[in-house]
């Protein structure tokens, strides 16, 4: 079966997004705000990707693999700044990248297959018990989120996306095939906050 392959618009950030992950927003920029009112028009997502280096408002370099991001939700501040809360929902690869008059950001990408839902292992149960406490603290960012402890892709993404890792960690995070190997790279991380709250 072929690879699935999309033009896209781009939002390139520091942060790293993740698959079932929230991304709030505050749009302030013209090529922005053209952007969010288009996918919220035709109900399409736009990817992010992160900055290896420069700034989006010149040149920059991105990592090759990004995640797909649909609106979930959208307000007008006060301030008059738009706000939105993304989700991801897909990885994919970057096969060629653009920019536009209005300095958006287009790229030709390839959908990466999701991953396995696998069983997560006895092992790594009690990384499920942490982030289910760390979520309940976080509150509104998760509400909305459906929460699937046992799955370890799931388990492994909230953790990456959680922990105060070094973005470059997240991104390498994000780029590994194999959920297990992803719960395994994180466990040590852990220990600091085992220790913390008494695990």
């Amino acid at each position: 079966m072929s690879a699935t392959r999309l033009t896209i618009p781009l939002f390139p950030l520091a942060a790293v997004l993740f698959p079932d992950g929230p991304l709030p927003l505050r749009i302030f920029e013209a090529r922005y705000l053209d952007m969010i009112s288009r996918c919220l028009r035709e109900d399409s997502e736009f990817g992010v990707v992160q900055i290896r280096s420069g700034s989006d408002i010149g040149e920059v370099e991105t990592a090759s693999v990004g995640t797909l991001a649909r609106i979930a939700d959208w307000y007008q501040g006060s301030d008059g700044i738009l706000g939105i809360t993304a989700r991801g929902t897909r990885r994919f690869v970057l096969r060629g990248m653009g920019r536009q008059p209005d300095g958006l950001y287009t790229a030709e990408v390839e959908l990466l297959a999701d991953e396995p839902q696998l069983q997560l292992p006895e092992e790594f149960r009690s990384m499920a018990a942490l982030l289910e406490t760390v979520i309940n603290d976080l509150g509104r960012l998760y509400d909305a989120i459906d929460k699937r402890y046992d799955d370890a892709a799931w388990v492994g993404y909230r953790l990456t996306e959680i922990l105060p890792m070094p973005s470059a960690e997240k991104q390498s995070c994000l780029e590994l095939m194999d959920p297990i190997e992803r719960l395994r790279v994180l466990r040590p991380m852990l220990r600091p906050f085992r220790h913390e709250r008494g695990q």
